[in-house]
């Protein structure tokens, strides 16, 4: 079995080969079904191998935390509990790339757990509508995201600031062969 993804650390790395994967091998995109089916099944691989890794971590901070509060130190405790990935979210944004990477003309931006999509997008807008995508207005982009979020603060931050605090991660989509 060919590997697809290299030296994978964490689950930022994982998510950010997978789009450049799907990108790539999408059949959308020309390339082959079992292709795509093996990197699903070893994304799923990984995904469970960092996940569990994960867990395991988390489950040592909340016993250190308990001994820090045995000890006096709390608030330090909570600081390194304060760490955490949302499996749920990444799966659904997975989910979603999966539906739009066959889309022509279109720049896909993951900012976060946020979808953002410029570009030519009016004849897809049926579809992007019946995925959950909204159209922001200020900003001129389609927008998902898998309903989780809550604004935690009044300031409207503009929206390199937003790819500043959460990072970001392009991916452009092919262009439509032109006839003439």
């Amino acid at each position: 079995m060919k590997h697809y993804f290299k030296r994978i650390e964490t689950l930022e790395e994982l998510r950010r080969q997978y789009k450049e994967l799907l990108r790539k091998h999408h059949p959308d995109n020309g390339g082959e079904v079992s292709v795509m089916q093996d990197i699903n099944a070893e994304y799923e691989k990984l995904f469970q191998l960092l996940k569990d890794k994960h867990e395991k971590k988390e489950e040592e901070r909340k016993r250190e935390q308990e001994r820090g509060k045995k000890n006096g130190t709390e608030e330090e405790a909570q600081d390194r509990n304060r760490e955490w990935y949302d499996w749920e979210s990444d799966r659904a944004l997975r989910e979603v790339l999966q539906k739009i990477i066959g889309f022509s003309e279109v720049v896909i931006d993951i900012v976060g757990y946020f979808i953002w999509l410029y570009g030519d997008t009016y004849s897809y807008k049926k579809e992007l509508k019946e995925l959950g995508f909204r159209w922001s207005r200020q900003r001129k982009k389609w927008y998902w995201h898998n309903g989780k979020y809550k604004n935690h603060g009044s300031r409207k931050l503009s929206y390199e600031e937003i790819q500043g605090l959460y990072g970001s991660t392009e991916v452009r989509t092919e262009e439509r062969k032109r006839i003439g």
